[in-house]
């Protein structure tokens, strides 16, 4: 009888043993960033007072390797530059939204978890939502991407929605005539 209580309590303690042991680590599978060019990948226009750049554009989506599968969908990234091009208007940015035109002239909609791309002006540190006349202002670009746009001569154009409030810009001089003392 002893052996046999002996016997449970050793097979127990060793199925505890057995529990406790660390498991092996298993390998992760390495991801990587698909990236697709956009041609061109820099573009200037002009649109009323306002002068827009967008360089260095690119799409990046993160894809596990050996499976194929996404793990971060694309998104659109590049650098965005605008300049008030009047000569007596100051404007003021308000905000903007990005849209992915298809070949027929129709918007590419995102997929339904994800979030419609907005621009956001003069949300960092030291930046103003603020260009006087001649003054620039530049900012990264970091958008949701469309998957249908990836498809090979889906994606027509990159539209950008700028609001902006236009006002007069004026500089004025004071003068007040002094004198010192009784002079």
């Amino acid at each position: 009888m002893l052996t046999k209580t002996g016997l449970i309590a050793l097979g127990a303690a060793a199925a505890m043993l057995a529990a406790c042991t660390p498991q092996a680590p298993t390998a992760l599978a390495a991801v990587n960033d698909k990236v697709y060019t956009v041609t061109p990948n820099a573009m200037k226009v002009k649109a009323g007072i306002v002068t827009g750049e967008v360089t260095d554009m690119k799409v990046t989506e993160r894809v596990e390797d050996g499976t194929g599968r996404v793990t971060e969908p694309a998104k659109l990234t590049g650098k965005l530059s605008l300049k008030n091009t009047s000569s007596d208007q100051t404007m003021r940015l308000v905000g903007g939204k990005i849209s992915y035109i298809d070949m027929q002239g129709k918007p590419i909609v995102l997929e339904d978890n994800r979030t419609a791309p907005i621009i956001q002006v003069g949300s960092g540190y030291g930046s103003s939502d603020r260009l006087d006349p001649g003054q620039s202002s530049s900012q990264t670009l970091d958008a949701e991407f469309p998957v249908a746009a990836l498809k090979a001569k889906n994606l027509k154009e990159v539209r950008l929605e700028l609001a902006f409030i236009p006002s007069q810009f004026r500089e004025e001089t004071l003068n007040f005539t002094v004198s010192i003392g009784g002079q």
